[in-house]
């Protein structure tokens, strides 16, 4: 490609007089190579450019193209790079004709550049025409655009936007903003309302979202662009929200946005303004005015090496030609335009020298090659293709605007998340040292902010004396001990008063938060409903409430509530009559199961005692009755450990032992139960069933202005409902038998006990909720404050102290059980000790029978071995069982007793009588 050299013979740097000599000898050693190819034709590769040279980008990207395209013709022996500009402004429109003329006249075989996606699906559409592949240097707003299928021929060089948008949400993220405002300037074809939506479901995952948006003109399309800029920018002092992300913005705009924004105030404390990669890239090149206008701004920009050789070696190039291109511009340096530029030609190239011959070079092989053997490391990083576009993530730096230029605060990667620093080898990321982490807390302490804020912002419109918080106070209440509002009147005018402890916790609140920011506010009492005085919050009437409203999945979709500083929840509240004579008092100890096991094991005990100690024991012989009485005896009296009779087998004594330490724990924790619920007094309640309720109908109360009433109605399915505007009108109601039961969120109703402690208990189960909160719009940052300040009232004990102070009970309920039914002890508690004791009771038995059994074997087998006889044996049974039949006889006739002792003395050898009385046990 031939050069124009520009001389000034008058005038001329001693600075350009070398880079002259040194082009001039450039130039005839490309002379000699090309007389010593002159012998083999070079084939021509016409490449058209479309791009915005007004524009610095367009500075850049032009000279950039200029020495890849010379660094090619350098090399290659068989092809020759011819590049065509065209310049296009910001008009979409024009990039089309400009697409067709070198097309048309010029046929060139690829066309590169646009630095808009508007730009670059016009001439796309032209190059499906034409069959001529088009590399975009714009990038695509969605990955999810089916690019191959809308533009075949269009080749997206450079990332989209969703990797930029996740960067810009995990910022957002790492300091908990929950609502921002998107700005970005208008176009005809939706490229950035795609960055709308991605940017929208990126904060959906970090618990944030797009409060509003403002579109600003085209810059070319308006006649008073700082008019229209400062009349847009008003609108945003309307949103609370004090987070902007400017998504995409010309920098003539962007301008007048920061200047507009800065004499509104926008650009002060609190305020944060993130601006993408359209203008951080720019941030090089920008004049003073703009960095002036910008100061605190937090900014991405495209990472690249700047120590890689292949850089280095670019940059002196780019620095020689762009002095002549340009010679007015003073900065020198190469940008991420010229180096996406760069690789772009650097693309093509590659592809031409895949091809090689003169056949392979039409417009129809490009394309493919293009996809096919573009995977390189280039100036910007690693280049690879998937499904037709770049796959390769981008890794942006994070920087401030601050001063007369910027700082940089870190690093940012899908694969690594945030990182303070990088490790290189050879010019190359080593990814594997990077410590990442999820958030840019780390750096926060080089953040400079907007105003010189010395904290992280809270983005939202902090409260100021010019305009202070308006609060919301519930003005009627049915229990006045949370919130009191009254009208006092003074000398010259009244005022409004307010007290009570949620006034107090808001007061302690401030205390802590004082030691952050100040939060000016003003009361404004509200005598609507609890749901009206919401709705007031959510239409930004008011700016928070402070009273006892009770936190609800309904409400809380609309506004953020703070940490619950009561627990709540609702339970059923009926009068008592005192359960302190009952004639059965002496049961309530023990539950049913609990008597019916140690009845159970008490006659188990006994039957295992009788049974081993009246084999040998004479106590426990005799008359079947009088065993019997004598089991009985001995085993209640263990009870009281007053038993006299005594165990001789080891078995017994090993039962008995169990016994009496079961019964020592059992009788001792009776004796303790049955006491409390002698001295203390009990008060029975006289409805304990909500079932029953709703069986009969009966009537029930709760307060008028409370989501109780449809509770009730909706989830219990009461129908008899009654509502009161004031905690006094509970008694009267009890006492005249309009209600039966009132429900009470449990604030409440610890506040009523403590005045009727001894005429009303609660009962049944507890229905729980979210608690009683404080109210705040929808994404406040104050709410999370408050709720932080809460849980350390919490940790400290004067939340504690308040509570103690507004809501705990009168001394005089401090000996009076109001839970209606004294808790007795359970089978539960002891069932460890009832399977001791019944399986060693169970143990001895077994062993005392086995070992009878065995001792009865042995007997009869030395009994056979002596006698030598088989009758021996039977004779021995009937010996055994005589004592036994004789008793029993003696009611009967006398001639049956003698036929039965003849018979006996029948069975006896006559040759050896006294071997009768040898085998008898």
């Amino acid at each position: 490609m031939a050069f124009q050299l520009l001389t000034n013979s008058t005038n001329i740097k001693c600075s350009n007089v070398l880079f002259l000599v040194m082009k001039l000898c450039f130039l005839i050693i490309c002379f000699f190579q090309s007389a010593i190819g002159a012998g083999t034709p070079l084939e021509t590769i016409n490449i058209g450019a479309i791009i915005d040279v007004d524009s610095r980008a367009g500075k850049e990207q032009k000279t950039a193209m200029l020495v890849a395209v010379q660094s090619f013709n350098s090399i290659s022996t068989n092809h020759k790079l011819t590049i065509h500009f065209r310049n296009t402004s910001n008009y979409p429109i024009h990039a089309v004709s400009a697409a067709e003329e070198l097309i048309t006249q010029k046929q060139v075989q690829v066309i590169i550049g646009m630095q808009t996606w508007e730009q670059a699906v016009l001439v796309a559409d032209v190059g499906k025409k034409a069959q001529v592949p088009v590399l975009s240097l714009a990038p695509a707003p969605n990955r999810q655009l089916f690019i191959q299928h809308r533009w075949p021929f269009l080749v997206p060089t450079v990332s989209d936007g969703f990797e930029q948008i996740s960067c810009i949400a995990s910022i957002i993220r790492s300091y908990h903003w929950r609502k921002v405002v998107a700005v970005y300037e208008d176009n005809t074809y939706g490229g950035d309302s795609e960055m709308l939506a991605i940017l929208s479901e990126a904060l959906r995952p970090v618990d944030a979202e797009i409060e509003a948006h403002l579109v600003l003109p085209p810059m070319s399309s308006v006649s008073d662009p700082e008019g229209i800029v400062r009349e847009e920018v008003e609108k945003l002092l309307m949103t609370q929200s004090r987070v902007f992300v400017v998504l995409r913005s010309s920098l003539s705009l962007a301008n007048h946005l920061f200047r507009e924004a800065r004499k509104l105030g926008l650009m002060g404390r609190d305020s944060v303004w993130i601006i993408a990669d359209t203008l951080s890239n720019l941030l090089d090149s920008v004049d003073t005015n703009f960095i002036s206008s910008a100061q605190g701004a937090l900014g991405t920009k495209l990472y690249y090496s700047e120590e890689a050789t292949p850089f280095l070696d670019f940059r002196r190039q780019f620095q020689k030609v762009f002095r002549l291109e340009f010679p007015s511009e003073h900065n020198l340096e190469p940008g991420i335009y010229a180096l996406q530029a760069y690789d772009g030609i650097t693309a093509i190239s590659k592809v031409v020298m895949e091809l090689g011959s003169k056949s392979n070079t039409g417009t129809s092989m490009l394309l493919p090659t293009i996809i096919r053997s573009n995977n390189f490391t280039g100036l910007t990083g690693d280049i690879y293709f998937h499904n037709e576009s770049l796959s390769s993530p981008p890794m942006f730096r994070i920087v401030n605007v601050v001063g007369k230029s910027y700082k940089e605060l870190g690093f940012w990667s899908s694969s690594f998340n945030f990182a303070d620093s990088l490790e290189l080898e050879n010019g190359k990321i080593n990814f594997s040292a990077v410590d990442g982490v999820q958030t840019m807390q780390n750096m926060t302490a080089r953040v400079n902010w907007p105003g010189e804020l010395d904290r992280i912002p809270k983005g939202w419109a902090m409260p100021s004396n010019a305009n202070p918080m308006k609060i919301g106070v519930p003005g009627r209440t049915v229990f006045q001990k949370f919130v009191k509002v009254d009208w006092v009147d003074n000398d010259k005018n009244g005022e409004w008063k307010y007290d009570g402890f949620c006034i107090d916790l808001f007061e302690e609140i401030l205390k802590l938060l004082e030691q952050e920011y100040a939060l000016p506010y003003e009361f404004y009492p509200y005598n609507g409903s609890y749901d009206q005085l919401v709705d007031h919050v959510i239409n930004r009437s008011f700016d928070a409430v402070v009273g006892d409203v009770t936190i609800l999945a309904d409400r809380s979709n609309d506004v953020d509530f703070t940490q619950p500083y009561a627990e709540s929840g609702l339970s059923m509240l009926v009068p008592v009559k005192n359960g302190a004579q009952m004639p059965w008092m002496f049961v309530k100890p023990f539950t049913r199961n609990m008597w019916i096991a140690t009845f159970s094991i008490m006659f188990y005990t006994m039957i295992v005692v009788w049974y081993i100690e009246h084999q040998t024991n004479e106590q426990f012989k005799g008359p079947w009755k009088d065993q019997f009485v004598t089991a009985i005896w001995f085993t209640f009296s263990t009870l009281f450990f007053a038993h006299k009779e005594n165990v001789r087998s080891n078995s017994t004594k090993a039962v008995v032992m169990m016994w009496l330490f079961l019964v020592f724990v059992v009788t001792s924790s009776y004796q303790a139960a049955l006491t409390s619920i002698l001295t203390v007094p009990r008060l029975e309640p006289r409805t304990t069933d909500v079932e029953w309720v709703r069986k009969t109908n009966a009537a029930v109360g709760c307060d008028s202005d409370s989501f109780v009433r449809d509770y009730l109605q909706n989830v219990l399915q009461l129908r008899n409902i009654k509502t009161f505007d004031s905690e006094d009108a509970y008694p009267a109601e009890f006492e005249s038998g309009n209600i039966t039961a009132a429900f009470l969120e449990l604030p409440y109703q610890k506040v009523f006990l403590g005045e009727y402690c001894n005429e009303y208990t609660a009962v049944g189960p507890t229905y729980r909720n979210g608690g009683l909160g404080f109210v705040f719009q929808k994404g406040s940052p104050i709410a999370r404050d408050f709720s932080k300040a809460i849980l350390t009232l919490q940790e400290n004990g004067k939340l504690r102290s308040l509570v103690e102070e507004w809501l705990e009970s009168s001394t005089n309920c401090s000996s009076v059980d109001g839970s209606g039914n004294p808790e007795s002890l359970r089978f539960e508690s002891f069932w460890v000790l009832y399977l001791i004791s019944g399986s060693t009771s169970t143990f001895c038995f077994v062993f005392f029978i086995t070992k009878k059994c065995w001792r009865r074997q042995e007997a009869y087998q030395n009994g056979a071995i002596v006698g030598g006889k088989g009758i021996k044996g039977i004779v021995d049974k009937v010996v055994e069982l005589e004592p036994y039949l004789r008793r029993r006889s003696m009611g009967r006739a006398g001639t049956f007793a003698q036929r039965w002792s003849s018979s006996r003395w029948g069975l006896v050898s006559p040759t050896d009588p006294s071997e009768h009385f040898e085998a008898a046990p």
